[in-house]
């Protein structure tokens, strides 16, 4: 399918109609304020014109965007009018906490006392000799470091962001939070985040990944969040918690976990998961006076890889290498590789690449790594694939499950079957390697919600 393509999907926000001219009172979480707009019956757009590329002038800051959350054509603001004032205040101060000092200590100390950071940076060796083995090489082969994001509070990534963005739910004066969850690892993290600062906590989940992930879900629970059932999946549920927030903005904060939807919720997210390429920078330098050659992690929406690779965009002569879930095979029609073969389209607020039909209708995921099941990409990751400075890969289902069993039998870690996708990459990437080549692979999450999934899939019956 040609990439060029670009179909604008029906109403990716719920639609709000206003009058031609106003004056808006738009209240974020207490805060008043007043703009004036010229508004009409339709989505509006803060957008450059579909399909356009803006002039090329000095790589590293090409890549890293506009600072406006566009990124070539990609990303903006396709949401209704009611809004776009409630997303600018939220950029204001977004902007502001990056260079305010309270509030930079405040999170410096949280992540660093209540979330566990630094994160290992830890040499897979029984890894790494096996891949020299079965490589059969005369030399040392590459060696293989996991970024260890599974060691974090709550047991992924997610934390990073989730407590970031609920400082901020706090500092707007809001009492209650809502997030979308699908493998349950962002429910889990903003439930957490929401109990430390006194928030009250609405996680929406897709009915039937309540039922793959239940332990995540029990967890939810105990960290006091009242968790809503929505009838599909991940994309289901982040539909219904923005109609939520559209509906309760006086008091209400949607915490995004993922970087896509409208600007600056890719921004923040990818900003405050940016500590893991920051650290890998550091550590990588300790550990053996240079950089990482090579990158790796899954793509779902993408947060956990723009973690890692934003830090080292700049650098060309780091690989960054994502890994998308091919589920039963890109035939099967049972995946979710968008960047495989997905068009150019706009879906919760942004254009992105997406899995859609030719009348430009979202389709169905399919991943064995729940988190992985959503039909887009962010904005970023989007722009990554087009300008060629990011690699995209696939891992069926099969290569993730053995993926997975392989790390834990050798190593002793079981990884989430999301972040197994990155590492089942490895089959292939290692044999292509020079000797002494450094691989990182973000081991984004823990595996102990997939347990269930890996008894009914994969794990022979020995073990069972």
């Amino acid at each position: 399918m040609s990439s060029t393509k670009i179909q604008v999907r029906g109403q990716p926000l719920p639609m709000v109609l206003t009058r031609n001219h106003r004056m808006i009172n738009s209240v974020v979480c207490g805060v008043q304020n007043k703009r004036h707009h010229y508004v009409s019956n339709v989505l509006r757009t803060i957008d450059p014109p579909l399909g356009s590329v803006p002039t090329r002038t000095d790589d590293s800051q090409f890549l890293r965007g506009d600072g406006n959350g566009r990124f070539g054509r990609f990303g903006g603001k396709f949401v209704p009018e009611t809004l776009i004032s409630p997303l600018k205040y939220l950029e204001d101060e977004f902007n502001f906490v990056l260079s305010d000092h309270e509030f930079q200590e405040e999170l410096t100390t949280a992540l660093r006392d209540y979330v566990g950071r630094e994160t290992p940076l830890y040499f897979a060796g029984r890894l790494t000799e096996h891949y020299k083995n079965i490589s059969q090489t005369t030399g040392g082969g590459p060696e293989i470091y996991l970024k260890r994001e599974d060691l974090s509070h709550c047991g992924s990534h997610k934390i990073n962001n989730a407590l970031a963005q609920a400082m901020i739910a706090r500092r707007l004066g809001c009492s209650r939070v809502v997030a979308a969850t699908g493998a349950g690892q962002h429910g889990v993290a903003t439930a957490a985040a929401c109990a430390k600062l006194s928030l009250e906590c609405t996680v929406f989940m897709g009915s039937t990944d309540i039922e793959k992930q239940s332990s995540n879900v029990l967890s939810m629970k105990l960290l006091g969040a009242q968790v809503k059932s929505v009838e599909g999946t991940f994309k289901d549920a982040s539909s219904e918690a923005i109609r939520n927030w559209v509906g309760n903005l006086e008091t209400t904060y949607y915490l995004s976990g993922t970087v896509v939807g409208p600007h600056p919720s890719p921004l923040m997210v990818r900003e405050f998961q940016s500590v893991i390429g920051k650290e890998t920078r550091r550590q990588a330098n300790q550990l053996w006076g240079g950089k990482p050659d090579v990158l790796v992690a899954c793509i779902g929406s993408g947060s956990n890889a723009l973690g890692l690779f934003h830090e080292f965009v700049g650098d060309e002569d780091v690989r960054l290498v994502g890994v998308e879930a091919a589920g039963l095979g890109l035939d099967s029609g049972k995946h979710s590789a968008t960047l495989a073969v997905g068009d150019v389209g706009v879906y919760h607020g942004s254009m992105s690449y997406l899995l859609q039909d030719d009348q430009g209708q979202i389709l169905e995921p399919h991943s064995v790594g729940v988190g992985l099941e959503y039909p887009g990409v962010g904005p970023e990751i989007s722009f990554l694939k087009e300008t060629g400075r990011a690699e995209f890969y696939t891992a069926t289902d099969q290569e993730a499950i053995q993926a997975c069993m392989l790390l834990s039998r050798l190593e002793g870690i079981i990884p989430a079957l999301e972040a197994s996708h990155a590492l089942a990459f490895l089959d292939k990437l290692v044999p292509t390697l020079r000797d002494g080549t450094k691989v990182v692979v973000n081991c984004s999450g823990r595996g102990d919600k997939d347990l269930d999934i890996l008894i009914q899939r994969g794990m022979p019956s020995s073990l069972r």
